[in-house]
């Protein structure tokens, strides 16, 4: 085979992440079985057929020897990989990944989702139309191959020798599935291509299945398609699921990193048109590589343990193809001399990199590091491990000292902290690259889509300032920055519980710095009402582990209300141990403060406050509350996080208000492993909390706003299917004629979304209370975008709230306000957050309990913010 690629090969080669000139040997893996015969002559075949030579290794890797019992696979999924004339994979991402299926959410009711009050406000999004010629039409065919050819890489070669009939433009997926512009003359179409292998004549029949509009789910994921093929042409990379621009890449070289730019794209259906999201996202890589470390490392106590631990869970990219992989572990017996069977005959991984790579690698007994395969792998029948070397693989993200690291963090904001002129400068740079680009115009042209030159403008509101109460005392805040911290200071809190009987422990050498916090705390907390005595100080003369629970062990009693521990530094398995004894063995509402903390005395009187605010929440206290004009509401937040202690466990945090004015709440922790075992888990929660809100109000909530964090598009459906059900067989099951006016509405955080508002001189931030209810929301849900929050660097991230289930009755004016008077009932923080405060709650309980506790914890401190 030559290793060389004409034009449309290298071209085509670029779009797939393939290297220009590279050996035919790397289109498959280190380690990877050969193909049969006739697999390769039909190989060969496809190439005659396209110019196209073999395709790079799927994820670059060295794949190891069969497992025991397995037999080995063809490349049959490689094969598949290969890209024929003008087709790519319609629909998919960029690994691979389907696009979600466009699921209808919105109730049948809700007829008009916009809301009234506020004042009307202009906003731009981070949106650029597509715009489509009227007439348009895609045909959607259905492929047989006879005799069957099981090959999706060959089946593209084959079809692709009549490529002037199907069109210049087509996708076909490699199956049974394809789509062009052009209508096919004869129905249905059969068409002849000769297999070289053996002569045999192949019938090809294309019956049409479809005509899709332009607003057809299929067709958008076509010109999704085509924006990834537009960011090939661009010359951008694939850096795990986005792509990157190798031209902005910033090094950092004092912190021994370097920062990549890259942008995040979607095309979707909104409420009046097709619109593309642009977003800037970032990837940082560290000039240290996984050797590096390891060589770091190579001092500790227990070397293998340590390297494990440092090193598995991680993403690393190798620099030789710009590919990203999840290590799962360590393959201490495996070194760069090992050898793996090649279609050539056993080669060592010395020699493939020196071969396909020209890279010498300098130490041979270095072990190699194991990268289980992909969902997408085992989809596609590849099961053996991927085998990396640690000297080519770069270390990704951050480590936990580098975000501790105030300098570190501050000089990446620098660049990723972008505000919101220079956002939409970008957007507007980028834009134009897009419709300057001749191969891009060339592809748009062909499928008729054409992008808008200018973001879209949105109209918006923005909510009254909201009334915080402190002791019947009401006050407002700036509506700029909806911060009330000011406004709280020198006032008693709404509900304070005393520090009658507590217990401090301390290490000697800290405790100056308890001292001076003590006579601080005293200070501070009379004024909030919040009375102070002395507490029971049990001093340590060490910091190990077992000295602070022993200690805690000896000071925890039947009456202690709090138990505050000054720890040296942040060592996460002490913090672990205190929290298991707090939270599990001898539960105690609990306060972990690192001595640090308290040495600066300028800013103790301020620590001071915000312990003493902490501490009150802690022990059932109320620092504020809101006016609530509902009554008989209960409002319940849920969020998940995954437990770092067991792979594939999740520890779910269930939050539920108890009384009208939403300040008194009862918390509960469920781990699983399934929607099933959650969904199971949920019923029981809220059957609980339900029972405890008729114990403290007298009766049962009227109406149950559901606020479900953690969920992506993807799993919506799985949430309706099984959350959805089970949350209404638990109040069913509670009281047979209960039915009680229900909500469940979906937080999502995480988007592509951005919103600025045109100033005098420049962009800014929208203020806090923004609400965006149209043209940018989707037709098929009961969506809004919320901005909460006010940020003082960079660009604020709005809130969507996807409202999935709904009889409460609620306009979505209600809707919309209570949702962002929930935004300020978070007290760890005096003014607004993100998403609604039940929410956040979930978040810091489900964070607490998957990453130290590993357990749930005691009922008795269902009725605390224990975890704040």
């Amino acid at each position: 085979m030559s290793s060389g690629q004409g034009p449309s090969g290298r071209a085509r080669g670029r779009a797939r992440g393939r290297a220009r000139g590279q050996p035919t040997e790397a289109a498959r893996r280190p380690g990877e079985e050969k193909e049969v015969p006739q697999q390769r002559a039909s190989l060969a075949q496809a190439q005659a057929a396209t110019g196209v030579s073999g395709r790079a290794s799927h994820r670059g890797g060295a794949r190891g020897d069969p497992r025991p019992g397995e037999h080995p696979q063809p490349p049959v999924s490689e094969m598949a990989a290969l890209q024929i004339g003008e087709s790519d994979q319609a629909g998919r991402g960029a690994r691979g990944r389907r696009e979600p299926e466009s699921l209808t959410t919105r109730p049948e009711h809700v007829a008009n989702k916009k809301g009234k009050s506020g004042n009307p406000l202009t906003v731009i999004a981070n949106y650029f139309k597509v715009e489509t010629i009227p007439d348009w039409v895609i045909y959607q065919y259905h492929v047989d191959f006879s005799p069957s050819v099981e090959s999706p890489r060959m089946r593209r070669a084959l079809l692709c020798i009549h490529k002037e009939q199907l069109g210049s433009c087509y996708l076909f997926d490699g199956m049974s599935d394809l789509k062009t512009l052009s209508r096919l003359a004869t129905e249905p179409t059969q068409l002849y291509s000769q297999r070289k292998t053996d002569g045999e004549n192949i019938c090809i029949t294309l019956k049409r299945t479809a005509e899709l509009p332009p607003r057809h789910p299929e067709v958008l994921r076509l010109f999704n398609t085509q924006n990834r093929r537009n960011l090939q042409h661009l010359k951008f990379q694939l850096l795990g699921q986005h792509y990157f621009d190798p031209q902005t890449v910033s090094a950092i070289p004092q912190h021994g990193i370097e920062l990549w730019q890259g942008v995040i794209t979607a095309i979707r259906q909104h409420e009046n048109s097709v619109m593309m999201v642009v977003d800037t996202t970032y990837k940082v890589l560290r000039r240290d590589t996984v050797y590096d470390l390891m060589y770091e490392l190579r001092k500790s106590h227990n070397y293998t343990d340590e390297c494990t631990k440092q090193i598995a869970g991680s993403v690393v990219m190798t620099r030789y193809n710009n590919k990203t992989y999840r290590v799962d572990d360590i393959a201490w017996k495996k070194t760069p001399c090992d050898t793996f069977e090649t279609k050539s005959g056993p080669l060592t991984y010395m020699d493939y990199y020196l071969k396909h790579y020209e890279i010498r690698i300098k130490d041979q007994k270095q072990p190699l590091l194991v990268c289980q395969p992909s969902k997408r792998d085992l989809r596609a029948g590849r099961t053996q491990n991927i085998y990396l070397i640690p000297e080519l693989c770069c270390l990704t993200g951050l480590t936990e000292a580098m975000r501790s690291d105030f300098n570190v963090m501050r000089d990446l904001a620098a660049y990723t902290r972008l505000p919101p002129n220079k956002r939409v400068e970008n957007l507007s740079t980028f834009i134009q690259r897009v419709k300057s680009n001749s191969e891009v115009r060339k592809d748009m042209r062909g499928w008729g889509m054409e992008f808008s030159n200018s973001l879209v403008e949105v109209q918006a509101r923005v909510l009254n300032t909201e009334r915080i109460i402190q002791v019947e005392q009401p006050s407002s805040y700036d509506p700029k920055t909806a911060d009330f911290s000011r406004e709280m200071r020198g006032k008693p809190m709404e509900l304070c519980r005393d520090l009658r009987i507590w217990t401090v422990i301390v290490s000697r050498r800290d405790y100056p710095k308890f001292e001076d916090f003590l006579q601080s705390l005293k200070r501070v907390c009379p004024p909030m009402g919040m009375r102070v005595n002395n507490p029971e100080v049990i001093t340590i003369e060490d910091d190990r582990i077992n000295s602070f629970i022993g200690a805690m062990r000896r000071g925890i009693g039947p009456e202690t209300g709090m138990i505050l521990i000054i720890v040296p530094n942040n060592r996460k398995d002490r913090y672990d141990a205190i929290k298991k004894v707090a939270c599990i063995d001898i539960p105690v509402p609990s306060q972990v403060v690192v001595a640090r903390t308290l040495s600066k005395k300028q800013m103790l009187m301020s620590v001071a406050t915000k312990i003493g605010v902490q501490l009150n929440c802690k022990m059932g206290g109320v620092p504020w509350r809101l006016e609530i004009p509902l009554f008989n509401l209960m409002v319940i937040g849920y969020d998940t996080y995954h437990d770092s202690s067991q792979k594939g466990r999740s520890a779910g945090g269930f939050v539920a208000s108890l009384n009208k004015n939403l300040t008194q709440w009862y918390s509960r922790v469920a781990f699983h492993n399934t929607h099933q075992e959650l969904s199971d888990a949920l019923k029981v929660h809220i059957t609980v909390a339900l029972k405890r809100y008729s114990e403290v109000n007298g009766s049962l909530p009227d109406r149950i706003i559901f606020y479900r964090d953690g969920v992506s598009d993807g799993q919506i459906h799985q949430v309706q299917e099984w959350e959805l059900e089970q949350l209404r067989r638990s109040y069913r099951e509670l009281a047979p004629d209960y039915t009680p006016r229900f909500a469940f509405v979906v937080v999502t955080k995480r988007i592509s979304t951005r919103f600025f508002v045109k100033g005098s001189r420049q962009f800014e931030n929208p203020p806090p209370g923004t609400v965006i209810d149209d043209e940018v929301t989707r037709p098929e849900r009961y969506d809004f975008y919320l901005v909460s929050q006010s940020v003082r660097q960079g660009t604020v991230t709005p809130t969507q709230y996807n409202v999935i289930y709904d009889t409460s009755s609620l306009s979505p004016d209600h809707m919309q306000r209570l949702s962002y008077k929930l935004t300020h009932l978070y007290y760890n923080w005096p003014g607004t957050i993100r998403v609604p405060a039940p929410c956040q709650y979930a978040h810091k309980l489900a964070f607490l309990a998957g990453q130290s506790l590993h357990r749930e914890p005691s009922p008795a401190l269902s009725n605390y913010l224990f975890y704040l």
